[in-house]
């Protein structure tokens, strides 16, 4: 019954469906158009920008990655997670040790982050299945607070608080880039791959089971789903992405350090994924955008506005769109389409 119930879909599903159904999507016949034409638009990017602006939707990329995992976690799973910026930081200082202390490849830096990400995110889904709510929110906020100061303690291998400074990939003489195009390009590769991986993920059998999970657990359990295995999971999932945006990261900036990694960047990234869209396919790259341009834009008015802005859009964006930007944008096209068939 377990694996019937999760492979053809339940009652607990359909609700989820209903509401799914109810919101605009882009036609599939248009999707590949679609993306295909973001892609062009994102491959050409990087040669009519300058490099300043090329580093910054680097960072936008990183950062969708990062959210990709808390969504995955909070907007599909319904779980709650103050402390990503700590698997964040995880894959950032695993990257990191690997290259200052081994030196070793930078391809190689990568898998290893994602798994030690994951290993991490495993090990907190574990007593994370038996929380829910406020309590989950503060077991992982801890986690975030616990780390800084723990890298700071190892100094032999962390850099304790000066951190560690490491040199980036150069690119490849036969591709005739300049530095920070060809970090764009590994980040940009590395978070397409992300994306198609967790669509196929959230479109399979599991994604189904998450979404029940969200929806109401009492139901999924008497369906058969295994609330603990894909809680579990969920967490360790979302851990993984984490990890990977944090490995991208070091290669991007070429320095760590613990004050980069504080309990901020967890309540950062939850609020870009609340203003981007909860949920929903596009909201981590929304996000990513809120994340990163609009502290960079409102700190150019003053040193003291970035906060006072970041607070003043999430309260209009949830007033104006609840549902986050994504979901502001599907119901303007959706306007758009109901008038233009009035007509």
């Amino acid at each position: 019954m377990s694996e019937s119930a999760e492979a053809t879909g339940s009652p607990v599903t359909k609700e989820s469906g209903g509401r799914a159904a109810r919101r605009w999507r882009v036609p599939v016949h248009w999707r590949p158009l679609v993306i295909a034409a973001l892609l062009v638009l994102a491959c050409s990017a990087p040669f009519q920008l300058v490099p300043f602006r090329v580093f910054q939707f680097t960072m936008v990329l990183i950062y969708a990655v990062a959210l990709l995992g808390l969504n995955l976690l909070v907007g599909h799973a319904g779980q709650i997670s103050l402390g990503h910026g700590a698997f964040f930081a995880v894959g950032a200082y695993s990257a990191a040790i690997m290259l200052h202390a081994w030196d070793a490849p930078y391809p190689a830096t990568l898998p290893v982050a994602a798994a030690v990400a994951f290993t991490l995110g495993l090990a907190l889904g574990v007593p994370a299945v038996r929380l829910r709510g406020l309590y989950l929110a503060l077991v992982t906020m801890a986690i975030a607070i616990f780390l800084g100061p723990l890298l700071k303690r190892f100094e032999s291998v962390t850099g304790g608080p000066m951190g560690l400074t490491l040199a980036k990939p150069e690119p490849p003489a036969w591709t005739g880039l300049a530095e920070d195009q060809w970090l764009y390009f590994l980040t940009l590769a590395v978070a397409v791959v992300a994306f198609l991986v967790t669509g196929s993920l959230l479109r399979s059998r599991v994604g189904r089971a998450l979404h029940a999970i969200r929806d109401d657990q009492a139901a999924a359990e008497v369906m058969g789903v295994r609330l603990s295995f894909y809680k579990t999971l969920s967490f360790a999932w979302s851990a993984m992405l984490a990890g990977i945006a944090g490995c991208l990261y070091t290669w991007v900036i070429g320095y760590v350090s613990p004050d980069s990694f504080g309990v901020t960047l967890s309540i950062t990234l939850l609020a870009g994924l609340v203003v981007g869209g909860l949920g929903s396919f596009w909201g981590p790259l929304l996000g990513g955008l809120f994340v990163m341009f609009v502290p960079s834009i409102s700190q150019s008015v003053n040193d003291a506005a970035p906060g006072v802005v970041f607070g003043l859009l999430i309260i209009a964006v949830m007033y104006v769109a609840p549902t986050g930007l994504a979901g502001l944008a599907g119901r303007a096209a959706y306007s758009i389409k109901k008038t233009l068939r009035k007509e």
